[in-house]
């Protein structure tokens, strides 16, 4: 064998480096679940990532003609109605609609893919109530 033993050895891994209580220290499996591999993949389709900033584009583009037809108050109007919306939220361990949201946009009369097929990302989140409302208040 031409490699020898010490470039095995350079190619392994050692033990100490690697940790398990490392990796999960910051994660809070039990709140979080388990970290998701997909997530942290590059797109694999060249239109995956337009199609994630689909609404951001559309959005973006609303605001420019809004701002050429009415002048800038208006887009910043619609961008502060926007962010007020964004706000309202039901519990954390329901799901939010955010049919205000999708009013504001005008998509409330449009059926999508979502509203058939809903992500199993975004589903219902039922755990203990009290627990969920206590973390996002910040008393745990």
């Amino acid at each position: 064998n031409s490699r020898g033993a010490s470039s095995l050895l350079k190619d392994s891994i050692p033990i100490t480096e690697f940790s398990a209580s490392e990796a999960l220290e910051g994660h809070d499996l039990l709140r979080r679940g388990f970290r998701a591999v997909k997530s942290e993949l590059l797109p694999s389709h060249p239109l995956e990532l337009s199609e994630k900033n689909f609404q951001l584009n559309q959005d973006k583009t609303n605001f420019a003609t809004l701002r050429n037809i009415q002048g800038i108050h208006a887009p910043l109007k619609l961008q502060m109605e926007f962010r007020a919306v964004k706000q309202v939220q039901r519990f954390p361990f329901l799901h939010s609609s955010n049919m205000a949201l999708d009013t504001l946009r005008g998509n409330d009369d449009c059926i999508s893919f979502e509203d058939i097929l809903n992500d199993p990302s975004q589903s219902e989140v039922m755990g203990e109530p009290h627990t969920m409302m206590e973390h996002k208040l910040g008393l745990l």
